[in-house]
């Protein structure tokens, strides 16, 4: 008799066990078709702002392709990493040149075997752009949130000019990526695998600092939560972010540049010199409306957010501090508006989690946290009839809230995305200096330097031309840290505030014989001082730009239509040049050492 119970037993736990394999494997089966899914879905729209134009969305983009493909050129000729030689007069001259996108320039290299690098420049943007928002929704599905469709399109909807910074070409997106990554290993306290992933972002961005703040912020949760010095994710992070400083191509220079920039952009108020729109604060009624999701999600956070459990607050305080510390930061510089936003709806995800899963009513409350995320797929298996029944009340419930929140979310998404769309079509034709810089090529001798009006014109110039060098680029402390008093003659140049010729100061000062230009109202004082000046004539020019040559000596002053005889065609000559600019690129590259002030 007691075989027979014995047996019987065994075969029960037996079918429990095969039952519970059973759960697991549909639950995994599950959340791998949601993540695909939630792939999928950001991809659509990734690709679809992507493809709003056909230029590079955001100038710098046009740098970092042309950079990736001569890194790619570098390589396979056995020189790595390839001299810079194209802003001498800059902190980036060919002796202190830092690549601090070195990674991010590496993984783009596929991108640049397109035989349309432009092309390949957008598509490697929109998949990053879909690996950002994919490798958000699967910290969603890892950590078991309910309703993680919902949570899905909280992230595309959290804000329009997320989706226009995800979409542009540049590392911000993989940057995301790093951060999800840390905040796993935080999590999952592999602390270890914080050290060879720090490495790594140094590498890659910049940004690199948020991944030391968030070990940080954990240690100081961990401090909060189990009374106790949690050490180890501060050192590993530490040790990595050192690491990837010293064992870098570019030491000890990349120290050196790393240090004047986080200096120079801690005060983006109080730059002596003017640099790029997104170092400056967003208009407080602009940013409340367009990240008005994400707002809503941080109010959601804090209102759902409780600390009388202190080992199931871990996650959801971590997230608290974040965020708000991101939140802060982009109320000081749009820069971060990337970064706050999907991480706001992280924070109200992990916040509201105990409340959508009601662990709070039972006796498995009192369980460890990381054993009731193991156990809760088997939870409720034999609850009494009245309160399965009750439970499924709440959960129909609980389904019909989150269908008619994602129905909003959804009327935002798609508002967010039709605005963002129509903000990306309106930007500079990828064509727009391709006539000036084409002349440049044919006409100008290489490895000349030419004097460009604008700092952030050199992106597209260098993506056109990489036989010349220029004066000033990426980003306008570059001169200024090189040179103060040439980087405040350069501004006064080229805002026309001079009161004395420019075309010998170019000349002697800069190096310079001919002069590039945009069409841009700011420049206007300086253009037409120019051609009044005698020292100026125009040999191009189109819709979008000119170009200017510095006589040897002063003469009759140029008229505004002068010089367009000389204007290739937009077409055949433009065209057939162009085309074969990746064929050489290296030949001809302005030498390192000519031409210096």
């Amino acid at each position: 008799m007691e075989n027979v119970i014995s047996d019987s037993v065994e075969q029960a736990s037996d079918r429990e066990r095969r039952e519970a394999h059973s759960h697991v494997r549909s639950w995994t089966l599950s959340r791998v078709t949601e993540l695909l899914a939630g792939v999928l879905v950001s991809g659509a729209v990734f690709f679809y702002l992507q493809f709003s134009t056909d230029a590079i969305l955001d100038v710098d983009g046009y740098y970092h392709i042309r950079w990736s493909r001569l890194l790619w050129e570098g390589l396979r000729a056995g020189q790595f990493p390839p001299a810079f030689p194209w802003l001498p007069l800059t902190t980036l001259n060919p002796q202190d040149y830092v690549d601090h996108h070195l990674l991010f320039h590496i993984l783009q290299i596929p991108f640049t075997w397109f035989a349309d690098i432009r092309l390949g420049a957008k598509v490697a943007a929109a998949v990053f752009g879909t690996l950002a928002v994919a490798s958000c929704y699967w910290l969603i599905l890892r950590y078991r949130i309910k309703y993680s469709f919902v949570w899905l399109v909280a992230l595309l909807a959290c804000a329009a000019p997320f989706l226009y910074r995800m979409s542009m070409a540049r590392a911000q997106s993989v940057s995301i990526i790093f951060m999800v990554a840390g905040i796993y290993f935080l999590f999952e306290r592999r602390y270890w695998l914080l050290a060879p992933l720090a490495f790594l972002y140094v590498w890659t961005y910049s940004l690199f600092v948020m991944l030391c703040a968030a070990a940080v912020i954990w240690a100081g949760v961990m401090l909060w939560t189990e009374r106790r010095i949690e050490w180890r994710p501060v050192v590993w992070t530490a040790l990595g972010t050192i690491a990837g400083f010293l064992i870098n191509p570019y030491f000890p220079d990349n120290v050196r540049l790393f240090t004047a920039h986080l200096l120079m952009k801690a005060k983006p108020t109080e730059f002596t010199t003017s640099v790029g729109m997104e170092w400056y604060p967003y208009e407080s009624w602009y940013l409340l409306g367009s990240c008005f999701i994400a707002f809503v999600a941080m109010i959601a956070g804090y209102v759902a957010y409780d600390s009388t459990d202190k080992e199931r607050a871990r996650r959801p305080l971590f997230f608290l501090v974040f965020s708000t510390i991101l939140l802060i930061m982009t109320a000081r510089s749009r820069r971060f508006v990337e970064y706050w936003p999907p991480f706001a709806v992280l924070f109200a995800a992990f916040s509201m989690q105990p409340l959508l899963e009601g662990v709070r009513r039972s006796v498995a409350s009192r369980l460890p946290s990381d054993m009731l995320d193991e156990l809760q797929p088997f939870l409720d298996h034999h609850e009494r009839p009245e309160v399965a029944a009750r439970n499924r009340r709440r959960e129909n419930w609980q389904t019909v809230m989150a269908t008619g929140v994602a129905l909003i979310l959804a009327a935002v998404m798609i508002v967010n995305v039709h605005e963002t769309s129509k903000e990306i079509a309106g930007d500079q034709p990828p064509d727009a200096y391709r006539g000036g810089m084409e002349w440049i090529r044919l006409n100008v001798p290489a490895g000349a330097r030419v004097f460009n009006t604008d700092w952030d014109d050199f992106p597209k110039m260098f993506f056109y031309d990489t036989t010349h060098a220029y004066v000033s680029g990426l980003d306008p402390t570059y001169l200024l840290n090189a040179n103060p008093e040439l980087s405040n003659l350069y501004v006064e140049i080229t805002l026309g505030r001079n009161n004395y010729d420019a075309g010998p100061v170019i000349r002697d000062r800069f190096g310079a014989h001919y002069v590039f230009g945009d069409k841009e109202e700011i420049h206007d004082n300086f253009y037409f001082k120019a051609l009044d000046s005698g020292w100026f004539e125009k040999v191009y020019e189109d819709d979008y730009c000119a170009v200017l040559r510095i006589r040897d000596e002063k003469g009759t002053p140029s008229t505004d239509n002068e010089g367009e005889a000389t204007t290739p065609d937009a077409g055949a000559e433009v065209e057939d040049g162009a085309d074969n600019m990746d064929e050489g690129s290296e030949e001809n590259v302005p030498d390192a050492e000519t031409q210096q002030p």
